[in-house]
């Protein structure tokens, strides 16, 4: 019978809560402010990073996970006798995260051998951030605990991967300008006349998909862009920074238009936070 470790990266959003109930292993990505370094969602939670991010002269910094990091969960886990490791990791177009893991792995075995047939390494590129991929890590850690075959499983968080898309708003440019995840005469132009971009992810790739005039006009387009093309009847997620009142907005207006409670609303974590800003609100969803 398989032995399933469940493994992660910080920028999936999973909470603390579900980690521990779901037994899912959590690297965490270092951040860098002028002067510590935070492990993000371990250091400090959400709302605490969004103090120092706010207040930093600089935008903090967050590096990859390293293959040595990697190299140490894999002979944790191999020694702990699981049979199987599936490891779902940050979108590798934008960092060597996933590079990483994946020259840890052939170091690994090229160190044990004896363990090519009796551990298996999975390992999934997601090509988006957040819960867009912490889901499918988290419903793969339940199906393993229940015993079904590790096939099935990466058959199913691939499928919910490939299928779901993710809406981001940073409501205030001034931290996607400075991260270049907007350029400086875009973000002029939107501070100018009051437009707000709707921000995803295609192949990897951040990608504009609208520009909304005014910030009362944000929650309705994104519901509309997320009415036409959700799979109704899938789970669905809201998410926001510190910016309370706009992301209630989200929320009641979501439950309002979809006709579902969301599966989960939570405060997006520090990697994604530092190219965007914390005043930002999202929805991820599946798509048809």
């Amino acid at each position: 019978m398989a032995y399933i470790k469940m493994v992660t990266d910080s920028a999936a959003d999973i909470s603390a809560q579900l980690q521990k109930e779901l037994e899912i292993q959590v690297l965490p990505f270092p951040i860098a402010t002028e002067d510590r370094e935070y492990r993000d969602g371990v250091d400090l939670a959400p709302e605490e990073f969004y103090r120092v991010l706010t207040a930093a002269a600089n935008i903090p910094t967050h590096s990859q996970l390293t293959p040595f990091q990697f190299e140490e969960c894999y002979e944790q886990a191999y020694e702990a006798g699981y049979t199987d490791l599936i490891y779902t990791a940050i979108n590798g177009k934008g960092s060597a995260t996933y590079t990483n893991s994946v020259q840890a792995r052939q170091t690994f075995y090229e160190e044990h051998p004896e363990a090519k047939e009796k551990f298996k390494i999975h390992l999934i590129d997601s090509g988006t951030y957040s819960m867009a991929y912490g889901w499918a890590v988290m419903e793969g850690a339940k199906m393993a605990a229940k015993g079904v075959a590790v096939e099935k499983i990466l058959a199913a968080m691939k499928d919910w991967i490939e299928h779901t898309r993710i809406l981001v708003v940073p409501l205030d440019l001034r931290f996607a300008k400075k991260s270049g995840r907007i350029s400086a005469a875009a973000a002029f132009m939107g501070e100018a006349l009051g437009l707000k971009p709707i921000v995803t992810f295609e192949d990897g790739e951040s990608k504009i998909i609208a520009k909304v005039r005014g910030e009362k006009n944000v929650v309705p387009s994104m519901l509309d862009i997320c009415k036409k093309k959700r799979k109704k009847g899938t789970p669905y997620f809201v998410a926001y920074g510190n910016n309370h009142e706009a992301g209630g907005r989200l929320l009641g207006a979501s439950i309002q238009e979809l006709g579902e409670q969301p599966s989960e609303e939570f405060y997006l974590g520090g990697v994604i936070t530092i190219n965007v800003g914390p005043n930002v609100i999202g929805i991820i969803y599946r798509e048809k």
